[in-house]
Formats: C-alpha cells, sequence, structure tokens
C-alpha cells in the first residue's frame, strides 16, 4: 500500500483522536467536533480573542480525553462505562438528578440480588470512588493531552471539566469567575451539542435555561438563549470535519518525529482503556517493525508498520469495558461489538491523508490467512506480507499479556500458540517466522539477499528459476498476479537480468536457490 505524501498535520490527527473520544462517550462521531464549533461561535460572540479561541478550539475536542483512563473503574461501578457516558448529558449532574443517574446504571443488567449488591456497595463508597475517578480524570487529561504535542495553557484548562458554575462541581468545587473563561464556554457547548442534536434549537434552549447559573455561566448561558438560532445556524448540515480543520490554529505539516510522537501517545492512550493492555500498542509497534526487518522490508514499510502498530487498537474505545474485562465467557452480541473495533480504528484513521496506509492496516490487523478473521472475513491473496505482519505480532503479543479469562503466557507458550495458528492455516508462516524471530523465539535468518532483494523477491527468483509462470507463484503464495508481475520486474532490474536464464545464473552464483523452490 503506498502511503500518502502529504504529511499530516496535528489538527487533523487529533480531530481524528477526538472521534475515537467520541466512541466512548457513547456519541456519534464528529459530537466533539461540532461542539467545537459551537464553542468557538460562542467564544466569537462574547469577544474571545483568537488566543483565547485557539485554546478552545483543542480544549473542546479533547476535554474528555481523560475519562477513557477510568473505564475499568467506572465499569466496575456502573457496568457499561460507554452507556454511563452516554446518560451523562442527559442530567443535570448534581444532587438527586446525578444519584439518581448513577444508582440507575449501577449493575444494570444484572440479576436482581446482585444488582441490590451493587446498590449497597455503591451507596456506601460509590461517591468517595466517583471523587477519586475525576480527580483521576483530570490529572490523567493535562497528561495525556500533553503528551499529544498541545501546550500547558490547553492542557491546563483540563483540569476544569467537571467544575461547574455554582461550586457544586469536581474535584476541587471550584467556582464561577474562578474557572478559566474557555472552560466555561467549552461546558456551554459540550452539552448544548448534545440536544441540539436530540432535540433541536428550541430543545437546547431549554436545556440552557434550566442550567443557568448552576452548571452553567449565566451570562454565556443568556448570550446562547439570546442568539442561539445564529450560533447554531447550519451546525447539524455542515461537514464539521472539514469546518473543524478550516478553523484550526494554522500548524505546519509534522515532521516524522512529531508524527511518531503523536501516533505513540495516541497508542498509549487506546491502552488505557483497560488494565490489561498497558503498553500493549508500543510492544506490537516494536515487534512489527523488527519483524518487518526481518522480512527484508523496505524502510518506508517498516516505518509504516510500526506508526500502525502504535493505532492499531484505537477502535477499543468504542467497544464497553463490560465486554473487554468480562471473565465469563463473551456472548454473541459481546463477540459482534468486539469484531467492530479494527473497522472503527480504520474509520477513524483514514480521516486523515497521511495515515492512509496505517488506517488500512488497522483495519486488517485481526483478519487470517482462511478468512476467519473479522471484521471482513477476507483472507489470501488480499492480505500483503504487512498486514500478515501486523497480525502475528499483534497475536503474539497479546499472548504474552493477561487477559480477563487467562493468565500471560510465557515467551514459549506464545511462541507454540502462534505456531498453532501457523499449522491451521491462520496465520502466515513467513509473518510468523519473522515475528518470532525478532522476538528471539527461533534464530536469526541469513544475512540480507544480494543486490537489494527483499525475501519475498528470493522466493519469487527462486521459483522463477524453476519453472513457475507467475500465475502459478501468484496462487502458491495467495498472491495477485500484478503483485507478482510487479516483484518480477523489480527482480529483474535489481539484478540486471531481462529473462530467466540470466536470473537462474544470478540465483546459482549467489546461493539463493534453495530459498524457491517448486512446492511438492
Amino acid at each position: 500500500m503506498k502511503q500518502s505524501s502529504a504529511a499530516p498535520r496535528r489538527s487533523e490527527v487529533l480531530a481524528a483522536l477526538s472521534l475515537a473520544i467520541d466512541l466512548g462517550l457513547g456519541q456519534p462521531m464528529e459530537h466533539m467536533l461540532r461542539s467545537c464549533l459551537l464553542a468557538v461561535r460562542i467564544a466569537g460572540a462574547a469577544g474571545v480573542d483568537a488566543a483565547g479561541q485557539g485554546r478552545i478550539y483543542y480544549a473542546n475536542q479533547l476535554a474528555w480525553i481523560g475519562c477513557h483512563a477510568d473505564s475499568f473503574e467506572l465499569a466496575a461501578l456502573f457496568t457499561d462505562d460507554i452507556a454511563f457516558r452516554a446518560d451523562y448529558y442527559n442530567r443535570d449532574q448534581h444532587g438527586v438528578p446525578m444519584y439518581a443517574g448513577m444508582f440507575s446504571h449501577a449493575g444494570a443488567g444484572l440479576p436482581p440480588l446482585p444488582r441490590v449488591a451493587n446498590w449497597t456497595r455503591f451507596a456506601a463508597t460509590g461517591s468517595a470512588a466517583v471523587r477519586t475517578m475525576i480527580a483521576s480524570h483530570c490529572i490523567s487529561a493535562g497528561v495525556l493531552a500533553s503528551n499529544v504535542g498541545l501546550d500547558g495553557g490547553v492542557a491546563g484548562l483540563l483540569a476544569h471539566t467537571f467544575e461547574r458554575w455554582d461550586g457544586k462541581g469536581l474535584p476541587k468545587g471550584i467556582a464561577g469567575p474562578d474557572i478559566p473563561l474557555e472552560m466555561r464556554i467549552m461546558h456551554l457547548a459540550d452539552t448544548a451539542e448534545v440536544f441540539l442534536r436530540q432535540k433541536g434549537v428550541a430543545g437546547a434552549v431549554a436545556m440552557v435555561r434550566a442550567r443557568r447559573g448552576s452548571q452553567f455561566d449565566p451570562a454565556l448561558a443568556g448570550l446562547f438563549i439570546d442568539q442561539a438560532q445564529a450560533l447554531t445556524a447550519g451546525l447539524l448540515d455542515v461537514d464539521c470535519w472539514q469546518a473543524a480543520l478550516d478553523l484550526a490554529p494554522t500548524d505546519a505539516p509534522l515532521s516524522g518525529s512529531q508524527l511518531d510522537t503523536v501516533l505513540r501517545a495516541i497508542g498509549d492512550f487506546a491502552d488505557l482503556k483497560s488494565p490489561y493492555t498497558a503498553g500493549h500498542s508500543r510492544a506490537v509497534a516494536a515487534l512489527a517493525a523488527a519483524a518487518g526487518e526481518e522480512h527484508g522490508l523496505t524502510a518506508d514499510d517498516v516505518k509504516e508498520l510500526r506508526r500502525a502498530g502504535w493505532v492499531h487498537d484505537l477502535g477499543r474505545l468504542g467497544v464497553s469495558n463490560q465486554v473487554w474485562d468480562k471473565k465469563e465467557p463473551l456472548s454473541q452480541a459481546d463477540l459482534e461489538r468486539i469484531h467492530m473495533h479494527p473497522y472503527l480504528g480504520e474509520r477513524i484513521l483514514s480521516r486523515v491523508p497521511g495515515l492512509k496506509g496505517e488506517a488500512a492496516l488497522t483495519g486488517l490487523h485481526h483478519e487470517r490467512l482462511d478468512g476467519s478473521g473479522y471484521p471482513r472475513g477476507i483472507g489470501g491473496m488480499e492480505l500483503g506480507i504487512k498486514q500478515r505482519i501486523l497480525a502475528a505480532a499483534d497475536s503474539y503479543q497479546a499472548s504474552l499479556e493477561p487477559r480477563p479469562h487467562r493468565p500471560a503466557l510465557p515467551p514459549v507458550d506464545a511462541a507454540a500458540r502462534l505456531r498453532q495458528e501457523v499449522s491451521a492455516g491462520r496465520i502466515s508462516r513467513e509473518a510468523a517466522d519473522a515475528v518470532l524471530t525478532a522476538a528471539g523465539q527461533q534464530p536469526h535468518r541469513r544475512p540480507a539477499p544480494p543486490a537489494g532483494l527483499t525475501l519475498r523477491e528470493v522466493e519469487i527468483l527462486g521459483m522463477l528459476c524453476r519453472g513457475m509462470p507467475p500465475a502459478e507463484i501468484a496462487a502458491s503464495l495467495f498472491l495477485a498476479r500484478k503483485t507478482v508481475r510487479n516483484h518480477v520486474e523489480h527482480i529483474y532490474t535489481k539484478i540486471g537480468a531481462t529473462n530467466r536464464v540470466g536470473a537462474t545464473l544470478f540465483a546459482v552464483r549467489n546461493g539463493l536457490l534453495e530459498h524457491g523452490t517448486r512446492p511438492n
């Protein structure tokens, strides 16, 4: 797959991250982008200068970035962390409405007796647990925002995500104008967008009027009520992605190292969804890249594999921890939700032009050669070597990590498990060999082939020398015929041959024939 020549801008990558945050909030994608547009409009009407609008722009998109880090704890209290967050917007989060909402989610879906036990436990300890989680969220949000390259001014704003104008918010009960103006605007825009989308302008105005002076700054609420039609005009019809990018503070394309830093931070963020996956994406990225080098891929392909490894699990944010952290056997409904996460990750990343290659790899990292993978159920020649390596690296690394239903496997057992997948026809042998060699679970291969040939090209060269036509090579290796023809052209160019005889002489001189033979 060919990488886009256009390096992504930070605003594009962070806009994509906001789509992932939307999923974890139980909101449709582009909720945060649309509320960002609304926030900037409110800021303009309130006379906020360009610098303040820039802080609002990013703070509004990423205000909830820390909440996913507490999904494990939230699910322990309220069963389904995503359903709880989705309902959060519908209630004024104070007093009776707040506690009624919490009790309605505590133990949701459980049989009567366990649910009563959850209610009892929540009544005794829930308030303190929620306060602790919110404090943790605010700390995590600032750290994660800094890690993706936002300045301290934006990261500092996120500490006030759960505060309220009336001082009854969390974690510190900061009130009134002590809450930064940018965050007061974000509070208003974030919730108003949900009501605008669900109940129209009148519904949004009614909600803001009801929460004026309690959750929201009364002056900002009054401004919204008075100018609601103008402030919300076209918001439900506009292309939010493009409109948000058009409003982005000026930012240059990210350099290679800058992009690596942001993508690595996004992978860390996705892994925080569950304690069972901490560090998973970094490990997969390192292993996939090393396996790509072992296999003889080009430097660009290795870089793409590494970057895809960092972000391959971004779609996990769209699945509740009620599923990810379940110790019991998964239901069919659970499996269907899990099977969607590669697609969600691909859909998010594909919005960034400079990440098309990484997006495509992300969407296929759970596919299998025999078509038994997900979400598309494709296999064989539809999966290139990079997809196969990423799938093998992810499978091996996951075996090394604990999961709710099993302990972590030692490396030797994880290697045996990967080889079983090869024997079953699900994982590519060449990809598994590269991964296990990179992981130190089998000896390194011979030195790099001559003339800049890749190991795949050496394999095809051997088959050509043994008289296999390109169509037969394609069928044998589960590759498209066009792909094989391209390989043959590259081989001839690299070794300076023009026909099979010249290619054979080159292979004989360099001892390459044992690598590519006609199968029995």
